[in-house]
């Protein structure tokens, strides 16, 4: 096995055994369910994100419909409106889903949220959709975060 793969995989499950589950909204799931999901580190609700820090984000989900691909959306909620949240890799088939997703099957979506340090200190919700071929939700999900020093 390719030392760069056992690595990534090493520390998925460190980060797993060491994330807290949050509490989440779902927010038009279509094309899949949501099981559960993790933020590291996040040991209270409000999640508080530290500027020029990053996040471990984890979403285990089920899929309802096969797809070859799979693309990530993030965006900050503020006063109702969305802004968009840029994440370092938007392919959900590099962050732990095999793809092509197939119907009927669990999945693990691992990503890094990362807080800019331009980031206004602030209370918001993080809106976190992933889409598959047909631009429809295989998982949407809202939770509430809170930008800190």
């Amino acid at each position: 096995m390719d030392f760069r793969l056992l690595c990534v995989i090493s520390l998925s499950v460190l980060a797993l055994a060491y994330a807290e589950p949050v509490k989440f909204a779902d927010c038009g799931s279509s094309s899949g369910k949501v099981v559960l999901v993790d933020i590291n580190p996040c040991p209270k609700q409000p999640c508080q994100l530290h500027k020029g820090q990053s996040y471990a984000v984890n979403v285990t989900f089920s899929s309802a419909v096969e797809s070859q691909t799979s693309k990530a959306v993030v965006h900050g909620v503020i006063a109702g409106v969305p802004i968009p949240f840029p994440i370092p890799v938007e392919d959900g088939c590099k962050c732990g889903i095999a793809c092509p997703i197939q119907k009927g099957k669990g999945y693990n979506y691992i990503n890094q949220l990362p807080v800019k340090n331009e980031y206004p200190l602030i209370k918001l919700v993080v809106e976190w959709e992933l889409r598959d071929d047909s631009s429809n939700d295989l998982f949407c999900i809202k939770f509430p975060v809170q930008i800190v020093s």
